[in-house]
């Protein structure tokens, strides 16, 4: 088990687009593997390659499948969500998103947390529904249709992908709130890291 350093805000990586995987070799299904421990032990519920340092287009996750969000959607929506646990990987990702919701943004159910920025969350609107494609690391195409929380989790991995932390989606006064504690944990600029201790 490897167990790598996460990446906190302000890091350059985190902030720019990461780059296609050319060739899925055996560093790159290594470094999957360690980002599964990683996120395992941080805990997370899904982890980006920049958010381990590597500028490349892969994203990890695992989800248990049950959230009050996913439980406040079933009930007052009548969304069916699966309530299995879903774990995976993806290369090379593409997300294509429908059904935003147009009711107000709940404080508590919505609220988000990111492993690059450690001991905060934040309400945030997302898609209800979310379908990834790309590739394994054995080549095989791979196409997951999520809703709830768990397209919430494809959504914010993704984002990492294009170089956006979900604090650069918050809105008022959340947007505040966020830029305030990122100051006050001294975030924000040079490149800072912390390792899960499992």
């Amino acid at each position: 088990m490897t167990v790598l350093p996460i990446t906190i805000t302000g890091t350059p990586v985190l902030h720019a687009p990461a780059r296609e995987v050319a060739v899925v070799d055996d560093n790159i299904r290594t470094l999957i593997v360690d980002m599964f421990d990683t996120m395992r032990a941080a805990p997370g519920v899904g982890l980006a390659a920049p958010q381990v340092g590597v500028d490349l287009q892969i994203f990890v996750w695992e989800f248990d499948g049950h959230s009050i969000y996913d439980r406040y959607l079933r009930r007052s929506h009548h969304v069916d969500i699966p309530r299995e646990t879903s774990s995976g990987h993806v290369i090379n990702p593409r997300l294509e998103l429908s059904q935003w919701r147009d009711d107000s943004l709940d404080r508590e159910r919505e609220r988000e947390g990111c492993l690059s920025v450690p001991g905060y969350d934040y309400p945030l609107r997302r898609a209800d529904h979310a379908v990834l494609t790309g590739s394994d690391m054995v080549g095989h195409e791979i196409r997951v249709e999520a809703r709830g929380w768990l397209a919430r989790i494809f959504q914010h991995e993704y984002d990492h992908l294009l170089g956006t932390l979900y604090v650069d989606r918050l809105t008022s006064p959340f947007d505040e709130a966020a830029q305030r504690a990122v100051a006050r944990e001294g975030w924000g600029v040079g490149a800072l890291s912390w390792t899960p201790q499992g």
